[in-house]
């Protein structure tokens, strides 16, 4: 069954801390013979200025909140349109694109791509959308929490009864607004590839073109499973094995992280003169584990910001997916060992920024908008299994003798343990030979590489273009910053253009 992947809090901190529905968008009108067809209009220029700036257009789409009851309640989907430029004759349709999460809204998304695409882009509408409930489509929130996340400290079964504390406290507030139970059930991502289908024949395009990432990969597995006559060019890039629950892929993680953590150690090793962190990769590991233990116990204060242990992991998963981050985290871990050590240290601005957030009111949403496809998806086992939440608490101890570091994050409960809804759904088994390109990177530690290569084989039809990097996401890296792989981006505009599917798996080097 498909399954969901560990959350980008970098996207997620960017884009989803508001859900608000924009009262300037286009209302949808009926069409003949029954079907919608989004009344487009101008994009937000407050919200959406880049869209405005290429002359952009969007619109909202009515769908079925339950597709089982199609003449029921309805939901709006917020849809975005860049017209292709090139003459008819080369024209492609067009082109859905998902930047992951699940929580990620995907109205700007395809303009992010746009650069890479190149001339591509010119040959299809590119067409963004926010998934239900997120974004400028009908949303969905939890009630706010009384205040900002309180630090956590204490012995190790204290950090863990806090863990559970929060997890039972927010699945609580998400089922309180009125209205939210009989919504909860209906995020899935079933349900959003059959919106993702209702753009496509609101467009009265007999088929669509789709690049999904993390997330939005797994998402088009789950559209060329329902819809295998309908996908033309599909290009999923880092997704997970579509076997594993949803508690199974977190897992994975864990020891995923540790080996980037330990090439990110003897990356700094190398570099002693500079960090000061150990002049071997075991002793700059040391550090970082002393840092969260002593963290454990007591939150570490530097600069005005409060460091537990909770957030210095969250911090350096993040941090340790892409080698462009290792200056960045060896000196967060220098940071903190001088605040440690006594020293009047400002904290490096990346820790500051990271800090601030997850210490902030805002950071709720962080956790509770994944929280509404993750849940509704299921997957995690539940509060009474298989004795209450003594496995969870068994499953993070056992974890640290060769996770020390990312293990009780990888082993935590979530929401959805305690959520106040049944999932929505049982998930998507995935076994089709819709021909699509699929990369993935040999050392995601976020999606780990054995999950694409299942996903491989779930996908018969399937090529797997391997890229020998440390990086959650192989095409358009140049978007964030980071090393191209030209080589994918050469396959993926070749094959989005109209060229045949790699006649092998193929390695790409950057």
């Amino acid at each position: 069954m498909r399954r969901t992947s560990l959350i980008s809090l970098a996207l997620l901190a960017a884009t989803t801390l508001t859900a608000t529905l924009s009262a300037a968008s286009p209302a949808t009108t009926p069409s003949p013979g029954g079907r919608q067809a989004i009344d487009w209009g101008p994009c937000s220029a407050q919200r959406h200025p880049g869209l405005v700036e290429a002359g952009a257009e969007c619109g909202r789409l009515s769908v079925p909140l339950d597709y089982a009851a199609p003449h029921g309640r309805t939901i709006d989907i917020a849809v975005s349109r860049i017209r292709a430029t090139a003459e008819p004759s080369l024209r492609r349709g067009i082109l859905l694109a998902n930047p992951g999460g699940p929580g990620g809204p995907g109205l700007d998304y395809p303009l992010a791509l746009s650069p890479v695409l190149g001339d591509v882009a010119d040959r299809y509408d590119l067409i963004g959308f926010d998934p239900r409930f997120l974004g400028d489509s009908t949303p969905l929130a939890c009630t706010p929490p009384a205040g900002p996340p309180a630090p956590a400290a204490g012995s190790r079964r204290q950090l863990f009864d806090a863990t559970v504390a929060s997890a039972r406290d927010m699945a609580q507030r998400c089922g309180r607004p009125r209205g939210n139970t009989a919504l909860l059930p209906h995020a899935t991502s079933r349900n959003v590839a059959r919106d993702m289908d209702a753009i496509r024949a609101a467009l009265r395009e007999p088929a669509l073109s789709y690049f999904g990432v993390s997330y939005g990969a797994d998402l088009g597995a789950v559209y060329t499973q329902l819809f295998p006559r309908r996908a033309d060019r599909i290009v999923l890039d880092s997704g997970t094995d579509p076997s594993l629950t949803q508690y199974e892929l977190f897992q994975a993680t864990g020891p995923a992280a540790e080996a980037g953590l330990d090439e990110w150690a003897a990356w700094t090793a190398a570099r002693h003169g500079t960090y000061r962190l150990g002049r071997t990769a075991p002793r700059v590991r040391a550090t970082v584990e002393g840092l969260v233990t002593r963290a454990e116990r007591q939150p570490i204060t530097i600069g005005g910001h409060v460091a537990d242990a909770g957030r210095l992991r969250l911090i350096m998963h993040q941090l340790v997916q892409y080698e462009e981050n290792d200056p960045a985290l060896a000196r967060i871990v220098r940071n903190l060992r001088d605040a440690l050590d006594g020293h009047p240290v400002e904290p490096d601005p990346v820790l500051a920024q990271w800090l601030a957030l997850l210490g902030s009111p805002e950071a709720d949403a962080l956790f509770a908008v994944p929280s509404f496809t993750m849940c509704a998806d299921g997957g995690w086992p539940a509060g009474g299994w298989p004795a209450g939440t003594h496995a969870y608490w068994r499953a993070t101890q056992q974890s640290r003798a060769t996770q020390p570091v990312f293990g009780p994050q990888a082993n935590a409960l979530s929401a959805c343990t305690f959520w106040p809804v049944e999932p929505g759904d049982n998930g998507t088994v995935i076994d089709n030979d819709v021909p699509v390109l699929i990369l993935h990177a040999t050392r995601d530690n976020n999606t780990p590489y054995a999950g694409g290569v299942a996903l491989h084989r779930a996908l018969g039809g399937s090529r797997l273009l391997t890229a020998d990097i440390r990086s959650h996401g192989v095409y358009a890296n140049a978007i964030s910053g980071n090393r191209p792989v030209r080589c994918a981006d050469r396959a993926v505009n070749t094959y989005l253009a109209g060229g045949p599917l790699p006649q092998t798996d193929r390695t790409c080097t950057p």
